[in-house]
């Protein structure tokens, strides 16, 4: 059983919602940034830069409090309005390829710490801590933590009756993805859709572990109504695209290219391949170095993830990499990346070799999770990417 429930959400008048909404900041190139901060006055990236026109800008608390006072002032200036019910959200992204439909509503930290919301990645404490210091101090959250569930009928029920309403938001964004928002106020549909989620025994995140990890650590610390949850984005699971993150590494650890794969036919079967390749195999792990693509496939058959297999067998033993999580010898890029970008950001020797993975299934992300363990970091790229901005949660 799990426990949700509505909550008053921070959020932009229906006019400026277009207008606020955005990706995460650190998807955006310094010059994007820039540009969206000259030309619009409304994004909520001036909410996250409040000072990106000094040279000398605050960092760390300073900084944090920099950012409350202007959140502050979008309220006050009248571009987000604070809802007068207790309400829970549903939430639609579409474009060519896929519909992604959840809830967004507030869930109970307990559950998290009570292990009936799963994890499947290890998070840094250094990094759930700034983000409690930011949460302690700006007082909001605005990204829900994407978070999958079983299918239930009554909550598609309760989805469908108001898909087919008037959204409360409606834009399209440059991606060519269609954005609906709508506000479910009336109590009985609030109380059918909370108690459908008690009859769901798990609940699993699929993205944005340090954002749960530092709600928690942060509820800890202040025991408040709103600190007991934290804001999240419910997902079914069949409607999560779940993708791989391919690696970069930048130096083959003082080995030469030939001592390099030498060494790695120690334990794969190494096949040289005339054009991009991506792995289809069980064990098959794709590689690209010295303008070449091969096929590394493991010799002794293993139940291992890919990512956990490329880890133990050449990232740890042969290039040293012990922490994929602070070694600056590896880089991630996300498997929306075509083989043809990779291949250039190799060749213009920005990066000595790439490693091409396979997608993670959900199922496998799930039986991860159940027994406890953890994947490697960058293991799963998974959509939906949700934007910053539309339901602000308080915390405090």
């Amino acid at each position: 059983m799990v426990k949700i429930r509505a909550f008053k959400a921070i959020r932009p008048t229906r006019d400026k919602a277009s207008l606020v909404a955005s990706r995460s900041y650190l998807t955006y190139s310094e010059e994007t940034i820039r540009e969206k901060l000259d030309h619009n006055p409304y994004t909520f990236l001036h909410i996250i830069n409040p000072e990106y026109k000094l040279k000398n800008k605050k960092k760390g608390l300073e900084k944090f409090q920099k950012i409350r006072n202007k959140f502050n002032e979008f309220i006050k200036d009248g571009i987000f309005i604070n809802e007068n019910k207790n309400s829970l959200y549903i939430y639609q992204q579409s474009n060519d390829l896929n519909t992604f439909t959840g809830i967004i509503g507030a869930v109970a930290i307990k559950d998290y710490l009570d292990g009936n919301i799963k994890k499947h990645e290890e998070t840094l404490k250094k990094r759930e801590e700034m983000f409690c210091n930011y949460l302690k101090i700006t007082g909001f959250n605005a990204e829900p933590v994407l978070i999958s569930y079983q299918k239930n009928n009554n909550i598609d029920k309760i989805i469908k009756k108001y898909v087919a309403k008037r959204a409360e938001y409606e834009f399209t964004t440059t991606n060519k993805s269609l954005h609906k928002l709508w506000v479910i106020t009336d109590e009985q549909d609030i109380r059918n859709t909370t108690n459908a989620f008690k009859g769901i025994d798990k609940l699993y995140i699929a993205d944005g572990h340090h954002r749960t990890a530092s709600s928690a650590l942060l509820s800890k610390l202040n025991k408040s109504k709103e600190n007991n949850y934290f804001m999240s984005y419910l997902i079914d699971e069949k409607q999560l695209r779940v993708l791989s993150f391919n690696r970069l590494i930048k130096s083959l650890n003082g080995l030469k290219t030939g001592d390099f794969i030498k060494k790695i036919k120690e334990n794969f079967k190494v096949i040289e391949k005339k054009s991009p390749y991506s792995p289809i195999q069980k064990n098959e792990i794709c590689m690209y170095l010295e303008k070449t693509w091969y096929s590394l496939i493991l010799k002794n058959d293993s139940n291992n993830l890919d990512p956990i297999i490329l880890s133990l067998n050449i990232l740890k033993p042969i290039l040293n990499i012990i922490d994929e999580r602070t070694d600056k010898n590896i880089s991630f890029i996300n498997g929306k990346t075509p083989l043809s970008s990779i291949k250039q950001i190799v060749d213009n020797e920005i990066y000595k070799v790439a490693f091409i993975l396979k997608p993670i299934t959900i199922n496998n992300i799930k039986k991860v999770a159940d027994k406890g363990e953890s994947l490697p970091p960058k293991s799963t790229y998974v959509e939906p990417k949700l934007r910053s901005g539309l339901t602000i949660y308080r915390t405090k």
